[in-house]
């Protein structure tokens, strides 16, 4: 699930036409078996429907047939906690057809738990594990990040080419609270390492900004990869011809939030670096104004949409090799499959020569005073010692089936911290 904002559990289908049916069809549920009295809860809704306007609203209809379910039966109700409350929910209504839900996650997925600090305009981790099994690299070969930022592309890698569980760093997950939630069953998948493997080559991620390298480095010992990832504070104009073979996998500056003194003139110089120091392999570069790709100079083999955030922006693919583009391919064919082959499969859309693709932000509703706002991400501040630590400890390299595991770990803090 490395894709995955969140995972809901559907506990209930249903129709229904107005508020009412929505309490009627809520309040039928049995309770006792999904939510203790003594438990706190929230609702969360999503909704797409002429007949439901407010999402707000429906969240409070759900609420009070819970409520008024448990109360007409036990005398006594749950009580409603809007932050991390023990038991989340989600109702989602399209038109008039209802889906009720636990929700599994709790906080989005896409955090991790191995961040400690973030760049400006920090690259979502969902987006760089779909970003990378996009190409299809799985650790055939190298792969480097130029322009690496706090190290989202090359921690994420790392995890990919090791088949590392990417919740593994996470503190909690809202199912640890649900009635039936297995303790020892969660324990032992927790813990098992089996399905994790050793990778041979190398990450490599450069940046020329000297916090930015020192925030990287914190985030990847915090991840446990740092044997697998190497930083270097360099510009990409210093980029060189790799000695193995490898994939770029980036993300550079597009001038929305990160602003920069000369963009043009920044992707000119990738272009440059890429035909002149990366011969024979393949680049991927997620970028938003086509006016920045145009100075890559480069013809792109694939142009696959992405949202990062609200922007619609693309994700290109840069086959670069030396003469003809058919003798290049017809060595590549001949090469057969051992060699690295992206990502290729996907149906796309193709573009016309010379046809500009318009840039739009994607659109989105007007909020209202009383309609529920999506929750701003979590800022991390370095600590009033000037100690970086990871939010799990560990005393050395993370080591594959050994007896110590992460979990346990876990276990540990919780221990120490009830002392």
């Amino acid at each position: 699930m490395r894709t995955a904002i969140r995972i809901l559990k559907p506990i209930k289908n249903f129709t229904a036409k107005n508020a009412d049916e929505v309490y009627e069809q809520i309040k039928a549920i049995s309770w006792e078996n999904i939510l203790d009295v003594e438990k706190t809860f929230a609702v969360d809704a999503v909704v797409f429907s002429e007949e439901f306007r407010h999402s707000k609203f429906v969240s409070y209809k759900v609420k009070d047939a819970i409520v008024d379910y448990f109360r007409e039966k036990f005398n006594k109700r749950p009580s409603v906690r809007i932050n991390r409350p023990d038991v989340l929910l989600n109702i989602h209504i399209a038109q008039t057809t209802c889906t009720l839900s636990l929700d599994s996650s709790g906080e989005s997925l896409h955090r991790r738990g191995y961040r400690q600090e973030a760049v400006e305009a920090p690259l979502n981790e969902v987006l760089a594990a779909g970003m990378i099994l996009m190409t299809g690299w799985k650790g055939e070969c190298d792969l480097i990040d130029p322009m690496c930022g706090s190290g989202t592309i090359p921690i994420e890698a790392a995890l990919i080419a090791r088949n590392i569980a990417p919740g593994v760093f996470r503190k909690e997950f809202a199912f640890e609270k649900w009635n039936d939630f297995d303790q020892d069953l969660f324990d032992t998948i927790y813990n098992d390492d089996s399905q994790e493997c050793e990778f041979t080559h190398k990450i490599y991620g450069y940046d020329n900004n000297p916090k930015a390298n020192e925030i990287a480095t914190h985030n990847i010992k915090a991840a446990g990869v740092s044997k697998d990832v190497t930083l270097k504070l360099q510009p990409f104009q210093q980029f060189e011809q790799p000695k193995e073979k490898a994939v770029i996998i980036t993300n550079p500056p597009y001038g929305e939030r990160i602003s920069t003194n000369d963009l043009l003139g920044l992707y000119s110089m990738i272009g440059e670096r890429l035909k002149h120091a990366f011969t024979g392999n393949t680049a991927w570069i997620l970028s938003y104004r086509e006016e920045c790709f145009d100075q890559i100079g480069l013809k792109p083999t694939a142009k696959i949409p992405l949202f990062n955030g609200a922007l619609e922006c693309e994700f290109r693919k840069y086959e670069i090799f030396d003469g003809k583009y058919k003798e290049y391919k017809k060595q590549e064919s001949e090469e057969g499959d051992k060699e690295y082959r992206p990502y290729a499969s996907r149906e796309r859309r193709e573009f016309k020569p010379g046809e500009k693709r318009e840039f739009k932000p994607r659109e989105r509703r007007d909020f209202k005073s009383d309609d529920k706002r999506e929750f701003k991400p979590r800022e991390y501040r370095k600590p009033a010692d000037g100690e970086w630590k990871p939010k799990r400890e560990f005393n050395r390299e993370r080591e594959f089936n050994k007896d110590r595991k992460p979990r346990e770990f876990r276990k540990r803090d919780n221990e120490h911290n009830n002392d």
